[in-house]
Order: C-alpha cells, then sequence, then structure tokens
C-alpha cells in the first residue's frame, strides 16, 4: 500500500489494481471512500479495463478467436508496479503478459497516476498501444463513494447534485448484467434524491448526460464530494441491490456493458476505443473534497 498526503488530504493507494482505496480529510479525519468491506463490496475504486460491464455470455471474439473475460476485465485484480513516487504523486503501471495475452489479444501498457492538488485528487490514465497490430479497449471508473459520508446520517439522506440541468432516461439492466435499448425517464434537472429503492433493478446507466460533475451531498450536512470527469460519454450510478451498503458509486465509463442482442466482434463494440501502433490514450478525473 502507498500513501500520499499533503496539508488538506491523505490518500492511500493499493498495488492491486493500483485501486484508490481511501481519500482522508485531515482536518476531522472524515473518510470519502467505501472501505472494501466484503459483507457489501470487496472494492472501492477499482478500474475497469479492458472491458466495463461484461461481454454477452462472458465470451467475445476478437483476431479470429473466441475469450473468456470476466465482468469489468483484469486490471482491478492485477498487480502494478510503482512506477515513481514524488512528493505529490503516485505512478503504477501493467504490461500485458501471458496471463493477459490468454484473455485479451493486445499488448499494451497501462498506467494510472495520481495528484494530491489541495482538496482535490487527480488521477490519470494513460494506455499504449505496445502491439504491431491496432487494439481495442473500454476503461472506466467505479470509485464508491462514503454514502452518507456523516456515519450520523443516512442513505435517504443524501442525494446527488449534477453541475448542469439533465433531462435523461436511464438504459436499464436486465438480469444478466446486459444492457436492453428501452430507456427509462430518471433525471429531469440537477438533483437526484437516493434511496436503495431506485437500484433494485441495478446499476443506473446513462449515455447522453451533459453534466461533468456529479456530487454526493447531504440534506442535514454541509460535507460532499464532487467526482468530476471531462469529455466520458458514459456514466452509471449503482449501489448493491440488495440495499442497505453504506455507499454510491459514481463512474465515468469509456465503454459499457454489452447489449443483450450484441453478438459482433469485439473491435464493433459501442463506445469501444481504437488504438494505433504506437498510440497512446489519455483521460484522467478528480475527485473534490468539500468541507
Amino acid at each position: 500500500m502507498q500513501t500520499l498526503q499533503n496539508d488538506v488530504l491523505k490518500i492511500k493507494v493499493s498495488e492491486r489494481g493500483a485501486e484508490l482505496k481511501s481519500i482522508t480529510a485531515l482536518a476531522d479525519g472524515t473518510e470519502y471512500l467505501f472501505d472494501s468491506d466484503p459483507t457489501w463490496w470487496k472494492y472501492s475504486s477499482p478500474v475497469l479495463f479492458p472491458i466495463v460491464g461484461k461481454v454477452n455470455g462472458g465470451n467475445y471474439r476478437a483476431e479470429g478467436r473466441e475469450f473468456e473475460l470476466g465482468q469489468h476485465g483484469f486490471a482491478r485484480t492485477s498487480y502494478f508496479w510503482l512506477v515513481d513516487a514524488t512528493e505529490n504523486t503516485l505512478s503504477f503501471a501493467l504490461e500485458s503478459n501471458a496471463a493477459t495475452l490468454a484473455v485479451y489479444p493486445y499488448k499494451f501498457r497501462l498506467e494510472i497516476s495520481f495528484e494530491l492538488v489541495g482538496n482535490e485528487v487527480k488521477v490519470f490514465w494513460k494506455v499504449a498501444n505496445t502491439d504491431k497490430k491496432e487494439i481495442y479497449f473500454s476503461i472506466g471508473a467505479h470509485p464508491a463513494i462514503s454514502c452518507p459520508i456523516n456515519y450520523r446520517e443516512s442513505f435517504n439522506d443524501c442525494y446527488l447534485k449534477f453541475n448542469k440541468a439533465e433531462k435523461s432516461a436511464r438504459l436499464p439492466l436486465a438480469a444478466n448484467g446486459l444492457l436492453n435499448h428501452d430507456r427509462i425517464p430518471t433525471l429531469d434537472g440537477t438533483e437526484l434524491d437516493l434511496s436503495y429503492e431506485l437500484f433494485k433493478d441495478g446499476a443506473l446507466v446513462f449515455d447522453d448526460l451533459k453534466s461533468d460533475e456529479i456530487s454526493v451531498c447531504s440534506r442535514k450536512s454541509s460535507k460532499s464530494i464532487t467526482v468530476r470527469a471531462k469529455n466520458f460519454p458514459y456514466w452509471g450510478i449503482w449501489t448493491p441491490t440488495q440495499g442497505g451498503a453504506p455507499f454510491i458509486c459514481i463512474e465515468p465509463w469509456h465503454g459499457h456493458a454489452d447489449y443483450e442482442d450484441f453478438s459482433g466482434e469485439f473491435k464493433d463494440k459501442e463506445g469501444i476505443i481504437k488504438l494505433g501502433v504506437g498510440e497512446t490514450f489519455e483521460t484522467s478525473m478528480s475527485f473534490i473534497i468539500n468541507n
């Protein structure tokens, strides 16, 4: 486990998955990330790569072969090595290897870096094509935000605040974790009150949000945290369907789970990213602590 600290925040990052495990405000010790309690979910903020969600039937076709790949891919369970550490930054890397090539036929290098700037945790992703052919992938974030942030409050005291007014319908998930093309009106305005009932059928998935910031706020206190992610075409919002979990996931994605009727090649998935030989893809997101 690696740590990084400034005058405002302290973060912890695990080499397993280069996963952000903790964001703590030094002023009062408030923890803004879920603690990976396996009663609810064994992660805190995994990176989803080289897929987001599930592929239809657990298998996909690429480069003339069929591969089996579990939900959200392998990055979240792979061990990264620490590339660099400075007073304000940490950088990790994962490269393709025999284990990844057995389930994903492309060579790559994935770098994940963290930077502390005041009350903000910046996260940078860089995917490099190290193969001799085009590669295809999706990538996304899955941070579990403490909800409520103040343990004396309840999940129902919380709401999401969008930085732009939304009029959006979600893409529903089927029981098998795949999307269908129906749409269910969900957002109207800049706020969404939270309740466990809202997630009884699974994650809320959006492909048309105008907002690039979503904040987890409370009706009873001023503490909040903002997830900022610019130019991400898809967002997911999730808490376990059984209810009762003390967190809400705010998930910016490049890519999404397969539709139930999708049976094409991996390279033809909606939202897939293509990289030419020697090319790189870079994006970033951040967490802003508002006390």
